[in-house]
């Protein structure tokens, strides 16, 4: 590594970032904030109309990040943008998986820890979009119960859920156990099972670092490598293999 670039990296991952999360907030509070606000009013669809909302503003920020960020690319499968009616499984690398998916995916839903239901706006925003809690306790117990009973016609109608079944970021880069939740709530909605691999993102948004890694060549991959609809009737029918076979899948071709 040159002398000088040495020094003038950590320079440009302070700029960098501070750059990029002040667009992030500003972009979210001063323009954003009027979309939601128009959509809670006047749409005849607040879930849908806030989930189009929220691609739309992280759409945005992946833009802008590509604009500004020297050596990051972004390589996005083409047959991801035409998933609809599925149940997505993914890897979970960083704090972007989930908004990189959202930028992705105008009708979507995704499970979302308790504790950001808990912030103000943010919150709100996550409870009017439909998006599930974690898990069903306290208040969000009728939230929880409420999406779960609409969520296979919500499916049915075109609409996808993502979700990382690892439940966490992985620290190394290798697949950690699944959780057998999204495939339950794929066999009670009979939906298809879209496994998508990505890579990389870890490596711009490490886990536990608050800067961005910029001014290094790296290529944000996400790639749909398996398509599976299962026989939820069928008497040899078992949750634990259905985790073991979409593990195996993901695990073989992010070791590949």
């Amino acid at each position: 590594m040159p002398v000088c670039f040495r020094y003038i990296k950590p320079v440009a991952d302070v700029a960098i970032t501070s750059i990029v999360w002040v667009y992030y907030i500003f972009s979210y509070l001063v323009f954003f904030s009027l979309c939601y606000f128009g959509a809670f009013l006047f749409s005849r669809n607040r879930e849908i109309s806030f989930q189009r909302v929220n691609h739309f503003y992280y759409r945005s920020f992946f833009f802008f990040v590509r604009t500004i960020v020297p050596g990051l690319e972004f390589r996005i499968q083409d047959e991801i943008f035409s998933i609809r009616s599925s149940v997505i499984v993914c890897n979970h690398l960083s704090y972007l998986d989930p908004i990189l998916l959202i930028s992705l995916f105008k009708k979507h839903k995704t499970i979302v820890k308790n504790t950001f239901f808990k912030l103000p706006i943010f919150g709100w925003v996550l409870k009017t979009a439909g998006y599930l809690p974690a898990t069903a306790s306290g208040a969000l117990t009728p939230l929880m119960i409420e999406h779960m009973d609409n969520l296979q016609g919500y499916l049915s109608s075109g609409g996808n859920l993502f979700v990382f079944p690892e439940g966490t970021r992985s620290r190394n880069g290798k697949l950690g156990q699944f959780n057998e939740g999204a495939f339950k709530i794929a066999k009670r909605c009979n939906a298809p099972i879209k496994v998508l691999s990505i890579r990389n993102t870890n490596i711009f948004f490490p886990p536990g670092k608050f800067l961005f890694n910029t001014c290094i060549e790296n290529t944000i991959e996400l790639r749909l490598i398996g398509s599976i609809e299962p026989n939820y009737q069928s008497r040899g029918f078992s949750i634990s293999d259905l985790k073991g076979e979409v593990w195996s899948l993901l695990n073989n071709s992010l070791n590949s």
